[in-house]
């Protein structure tokens, strides 16, 4: 495990501890909903169906989502069973964890961690990023 990676799931476990996240289908779609998420994270071996519903939600509310991790790793990191998605309510846990998905997105070409925002695309395979051109915005793929 990269030390981002470390770092990442520490400060899910901050977000966890100070009830700063909440996890779960139900939960996450809830928080999105209520505009109450300021980041959503999406396993990324959780199923196609879920992954396309939370992008299309996210697109919709306008959230960051990342698809990042498994499962057992997230829920692990929450002191909990597995878990596919999470939401991260403070703006400031949200930007720290932004800000390592996006180190490691720069550093491993191929890795599953992926990123939208207001785009309404589906999900790509987990070997291709997308690559963000300024904006924060998928723009189809291009490298």
């Amino acid at each position: 495990m990269s030390p981002e990676e470390k770092k990442i799931y520490s400060l899910i476990g901050i977000a966890t501890k100070s009830r700063n996240l909440v996890s779960g289908e139900f939960m996450t779609e809830k928080a999105i909903k209520e505009h109450k998420a300021a980041l959503v994270i999406v396993a990324g071996d959780a199923s196609d169906n879920t992954k396309k519903m939370f992008t299309n939600m996210c697109t919709y509310y306008n959230v960051p989502i990342y698809f990042f991790g498994v499962k057992d790793d997230l829920g692990h990191a929450m002191g909990k069973e597995f878990r596919a998605s999470l939401a991260v309510f403070d703006k400031g846990l949200a930007d720290a964890i932004e800000k390592q998905l996006n180190v490691m997105q720069d550093k491993v070409e191929g890795n599953a961690i992926d990123k939208r925002m207001g785009t309404g695309s589906m999900p790509v395979p987990s070997w291709e990023f997308p690559r963000n051109e300024g904006h924060g915005h998928y723009n189809g793929g291009s490298k």
